[in-house]
């Protein structure tokens, strides 16, 4: 049963770093990456993804503040990012980021942000891996039970994906954690990322912050 369930949660999730390391070799335009995860999510995952937000403002509040976190470094701290605990061979490069004109490329580009990536991401991280390391059948941990083995191991592994940005990735890591922790909500989980990936997002574009989108 848990093989069979653990397909909804990792897939989605497996396609979007396939799709990641074949854009190193082979641009991967963003509309193609939006339709794939779409449609993959779609396909498998729309059992794990009953229901709906319990603490729908809250959960908003939170996506909120994990986006000032995420950008409070570099605000207030000249330099922060040029560091090199952030640019190094373990963790990548931050290179010069140029500004996108191209209304196609940004359409998708924020669908990608804002849809696919909370779901398929959420559905991995706190979903099934928070689960699946207090016990190989996930399906009989109840979403947002606490062990802090896995609370802390979800937490850095979520920061590695975030590369030069793992320090903030560590808190939003922590936050989400948290937030899944009191709402045992998948739901409540998704919307705060998705809100969290909107402003960052809105950012990025109105304030021309290129680099987070690197």
């Amino acid at each position: 049963m848990a093989r069979n369930a653990s397909l909804s949660y990792i897939l989605p999730f497996a396609v979007f770093i396939a799709m990641l390391m074949m854009n190193s070799f082979v641009p991967v335009p963003q509309w193609a990456r939006f339709v794939v995860e779409t449609a993959v999510i779609a396909g498998v995952s729309l059992p794990a993804l009953q229901g709906k937000p319990k603490f729908p403002l809250l959960s908003f509040l939170v996506g909120v503040g994990v986006f000032l976190l995420w950008i409070a470094p570099d605000q207030f701290i000249p330099n922060y990012r040029s560091l090199p605990v952030f640019n190094n061979a373990l963790v990548g490069r931050i290179g010069a980021a140029s500004p996108q004109h191209d209304p196609l490329f940004l359409t998708f580009r924020v669908l990608n942000s804002v849809v696919t990536v909370p779901i398929l991401e959420e559905l991995f991280w706190r979903g099934f891996l928070m689960r699946w390391l207090i016990n190989r059948d996930f399906t009989l941990v109840r979403l947002g039970t606490y062990s802090p083995g896995a609370f802390w191991i979800v937490a850095m592994l979520f920061a590695s994906e975030h590369g030069s940005y793992w320090d903030v990735g560590l808190l939003a890591g922590v936050a989400y954690n948290l937030w899944i922790v009191r709402t045992r909500n998948l739901p409540d989980s998704i919307l705060a990322h998705a809100v969290t990936n909107a402003c960052l997002a809105a950012w990025v574009i109105f304030a021309g912050r290129w680099q987070y989108w690197i």
